[in-house]
């Protein structure tokens, strides 16, 4: 009898030893880069004052052409499917920003160039999957399709709950400031694009994009200041530069230098498809690129790879900035790299 509650108690102690090594573990999020597992939970309504803020920003967006075929071929047609190597990763970020490369639409029609990108409805399935809650829509693809296919897709994106900036129905809208507010912390948007025909910008009749140039900066500057006076942290995208450079354009300087001369309290930047240089300029992080997350690149290393931001605020500010490395399988599926 003492042996069979011996051989009881020990089969006990076994299975709580076992429960504790193998079930309490699967309730953290566990990601390749041990630099990403304190990030938060997107708890958003419940943020104590003092609780540190998790944001993802990441690199180019496309979910149309080669990525499609993936999707059909390789995907059983699930737009999930490019995302699913990292969306738990982003999922555990409070917001998770990106720039969208394409309009999400069925209507439209393509306008000449043979890298025009339109994406199938239910590419905003795999965006709202993955956890972006926020897209910058400033950037030279935005009217491939005509300004329909544009007005569409901020349609789509509010229906989903998804919002963005750098474009809108008319030029208060793509010019205007986006606040997300967690706990007490007000964290700003904007985004800006100086490529595309500057026929693409917003008008106060027409929808387009916040498309600016040497010209507009000082404009801008005052926009910025106005926009740093209704938040805590000030973040600016901007899509500018050469494609497939590591080479910054003098442009890219001044602008990104300019916004944090006017209160930006951090740059992002979009469109040269590879990974540029991050810059400190008066304590602050100039992001020139992101380079690429989802794309059908495949015909370098360097387009096949890009930078995650993790960006952490605390106490309403920016307390730190962690560049992650990416890279994109043959798949045009990102993940986190260890080299």
């Amino acid at each position: 009898m003492n042996k069979i509650i011996s051989i009881g108690l020990i089969g006990a102690l076994f299975t709580a030893a076992m429960l504790a090594v193998f079930v309490l573990p699967a309730q953290e999020i566990i990601v390749e880069n041990p630099e990403i597992q304190t990030a938060s939970l997107a708890i958003l309504d419940t943020k104590s004052e003092n609780s540190e803020i998790t944001i993802f920003a990441v690199g180019d967006i496309m979910l149309d052409r080669g990525v499609e075929y993936m999707i059909r071929n390789k995907g059983e047609n699930d737009f999930r499917f490019p995302f699913l190597k990292i969306a738990d990763e982003l999922k555990s970020a409070d917001i998770v920003f990106g720039n969208l490369e394409t309009v999400i639409s069925d209507k439209g029609i393509k306008v000449g160039s043979i890298y025009s990108f339109r994406a199938e409805l239910e590419a905003i399935q795999g965006l709202k999957f993955a956890g972006f809650n926020i897209l910058s829509l400033a950037n030279n693809h935005m009217l491939d399709y005509t300004r329909e296919a544009l007005e569409d897709t901020m349609e789509r994106l509010k229906d989903a709950k998804i919002d963005y900036v750098g474009a809108g129905f008319n030029e208060e809208e793509a010019f205007s400031l986006k606040i997300k507010e967690i706990g007490d912390t007000k964290i700003g948007f904007l985004a800006y694009t100086n490529l595309g025909p500057e026929s693409w910008e917003a008008t106060e009749e027409n929808s387009g994009v916040a498309w600016v140039n040497e010209k507009s900066i000082e404009n801008i500057k005052k926009d910025i200041e106005k926009a740093k006076q209704k938040t805590d942290v000030l973040i600016v995208s901007m899509h500018s530069g050469e494609e497939y450079s590591t080479t910054i354009t003098a442009f890219q300087e001044k602008f990104a230098k300019s916004c944090i001369d006017a209160g930006a309290d951090l740059i992002i930047g979009h469109h040269p498809h590879i990974v540029q240089k991050i810059e400190k300029y008066k304590g602050k992080d100039i992001v020139y690129s992101l380079g690429n997350f989802i794309f059908d690149q495949g015909f370098s290393e360097d387009t096949m790879e890009g930078m995650l931001l993790d960006i952490r605020i605390k106490d309403k500010k920016i307390d730190k900035v962690i560049p992650q490395k990416i890279k994109i399988s043959n798949l045009f599926q990102p993940y986190f790299s260890l080299e």
